[in-house]
């Protein structure tokens, strides 16, 4: 019998109030996802990443003060990261962080739905690992 999937939770981090109601409407009403949280700036990031430990972080990378890279330097716990951004030349130093994937804004509701189920299976075989 296949275990019920427990549902991952989300941080957006986006300095852009549009872009982070367009990445709230493509992840509300889906299952297997939630609480979705959301803040606008790289030091709230910071905070609200350590605070609520979620699954994943849609992380946007030029934000004023600190930009997603130095967000992912100053964080202790973890997330997986899905960059989510207009600018397509930091693709290489985001995949050098170990990035899930890097949408390139305007995306796709279908683009965006690839990246959540690739966040999703690496969140799923982490949970998998035996802990140490």
């Amino acid at each position: 019998m296949p275990r019920p999937e427990r549902p991952i939770s989300v941080l957006i981090v986006d300095d852009e109030a549009p872009a982070r109601a367009l990445v709230r409407e493509f992840l509300d009403g889906r299952s297997g996802v939630g609480p979705i949280e959301e803040c606008a700036n790289g030091f709230d990031a910071v905070r609200r990443i350590d605070e609520l430990k979620p699954d994943l972080v849609l992380l946007d990378i030029q934000m004023p003060k600190l930009d997603g890279f130095e967000v992912l330097e100053l964080i202790r716990h973890t997330p997986q990261i899905v960059f989510v951004t207009a600018h397509d030349e930091y693709a290489l130093k985001a995949f050098d962080v170990q990035a899930v994937d890097y949408l390139l804004k305007p995306f796709s509701e279908e683009r965006f739905e690839q990246a959540l189920e690739r966040a999703r299976q690496r969140i799923e075989a982490d949970a998998a690992q035996p802990l140490d």
